[in-house]
């Protein structure tokens, strides 16, 4: 079975979060500087056969549009141009990075790990994958 991808999109960084091959457990991956993202991209859905991709979807707390929508607009269209055998869906955002901020605290990170931005991009990568994983089954 293919893996599906996680993506947590970014003004300057990207989260990247992976299944397992049974699609049951999303894990954080990476992050990646959105200046070699399809370069990466392209090699990681070549090598881990991402069938799905999952991006996240920033929404205010009254439903409205916020200021990175646009950009994600663009990445999803221009990733499904790239990537055309791909499915693609959109996964509320809301209170990832809350969350993955929260989660590091829990399991005793050390506050010069919690402070790494991209840390927080890949597990708010990792837990918008398993909102979508959870909701799907």
């Amino acid at each position: 079975m293919s893996k599906i991808l996680g993506i947590d999109y970014g003004t300057v960084r990207v989260g990247l979060a992976l299944t397992d091959s049974a699609q049951i457990i999303a894990a954080p991956l990476t992050t990646v500087e959105r200046k070699v993202l399809w370069e990466y991209l392209g090699k990681l859905i070549e090598r881990e056969k991402i069938s799905v991709v999952v991006v996240g979807e920033a929404k205010r707390l009254n439903g409205e549009a916020s200021e990175i929508t646009n950009l994600q607009l663009e990445f999803v269209g221009a990733l499904a141009k790239r990537f055309p055998q791909v499915v693609i869906h959109r996964e509320n955002e809301m209170f990832t990075s809350k969350m993955a901020t929260q989660s590091m605290l829990i399991s005793g990170m050390k506050k010069s790990e919690r402070q790494v931005k991209g840390n927080v991009d890949m597990i708010s990568a990792a837990i918008l994958l398993q909102s979508f994983l959870d909701r799907s089954k």
